[in-house]
Order: C-alpha cells, then sequence, then structure tokens
C-alpha cells in the first residue's frame, strides 16, 4: 500500500505573546439588600492581528462571563470535618447564566502585532476572566465607598455585600 501525503512541522517560539488590555464594569448596589446589579461592561483588548472577530469577540465575552460568575457567584465549599466537597454538582456551584450577564461592549486593538510569531496574532480568551473580577470587584468597592467598605473577599454576594455595610455602619 503506498502511503498518502505525510506532512509534520513544529513551531517553537522564542518568547510568548502577552495580550493587554482594560476592562471597565459599572454597577449598582442596593444597600438594603446587598444585591449587585451590573449596569454595563466595556474591555478594549490588544490581541494581535485577530484572524476569525466573531471567534476572538465570542472568547472575551465568554471570559468576561467566566470572570464575573467567578467574582459574583462561584464558590468552592468543602465540610471543615471531612474535606468533602460539598459544592459538587451545578445544584451547589452557581456558575452564571445568559440572563446574568450584561450587555458587554469590547474592542479589539490590532494596532500592536506580536512580533515574534508569523501570524502577529496574541492569546485572547483569558482577557475577560482575568479582567472582569478585578473590573467587577472595583466597581463594588467604588459604589461602596463612600460608606467606608474598603474590602470585600469574592465571590461578592449580597449576604457578603449586606454583611460589609453593617460592619461599617456598627463602627459609627
Amino acid at each position: 500500500m503506498e502511503l498518502g501525503l505525510q506532512d509534520s512541522a513544529v513551531y517553537d517560539p522564542v518568547s510568548f505573546a502577552w495580550s493587554n488590555g482594560a476592562h471597565a464594569c459599572e454597577v449598582e448596589v442596593d444597600c438594603d439588600t446587598g444585591v449587585i446589579n451590573i449596569v454595563g461592561y466595556w474591555g478594549v483588548d490588544d490581541v494581535g492581528t485577530v484572524i476569525n472577530p466573531m471567534i476572538v469577540e465570542g472568547q472575551i465575552h465568554g471570559g468576561i462571563a467566566q470572570g464575573l460568575g467567578q467574582a459574583t457567584r462561584e464558590h468552592c465549599v468543602y465540610d471543615p470535618a471531612n474535606g468533602q466537597l460539598l459544592s459538587g454538582s451545578f445544584m451547589d456551584y452557581a456558575v452564571p447564566r445568559a440572563e446574568d450577564m450584561p450587555d458587554i461592549v469590547s474592542e479589539l486593538d490590532e494596532s500592536q502585532p506580536c512580533t515574534h510569531n508569523p501570524l502577529g496574532a496574541k492569546g485572547c480568551g483569558e482577557s475577560g476572566a482575568i479582567g472582569a473580577p478585578a473590573a467587577l470587584v472595583s466597581a463594588v468597592l467604588d459604589a461602596l465607598g463612600p460608606l467606608g467598605v474598603t474590602d470585600i473577599e469574592m465571590p461578592v454576594t449580597p449576604e457578603k455585600v449586606w454583611q460589609a455595610i453593617m460592619r461599617v455602619a456598627d463602627r459609627r
């Protein structure tokens, strides 16, 4: 039997490609209940050369959804007595749904292509997952700053927000 076409290639870059960007989130906080409403979300990401804009936008939006979920809901809970995972299903581990996501405005910056790969492309999927938690927590702290709240741990649940407001109110 005669072999068909065969080929192989290896690309070993001398350095990695790092994307960067800026993300901003606007929130409203109900101080009576601690409920956070994400009013808007904006991101600008330097992803180098974009080969398929629809896929890149999807990667960024998916990363933002993942990051907002991490910041507001997702939390592993273990039984302190035996280490058993208590949040091992989607009934107990709250991931965000489409209705939980704000309108996302994102822009792609292609002005600085990567200099050490043939396509000039950089990573894009991580930007939302990295930028969203910081943007959301910063927005919540900015909203609660006038009340005296200076720190809050993720996930930023309504209960944690309400408790943070009550703690500073008790100090007054």
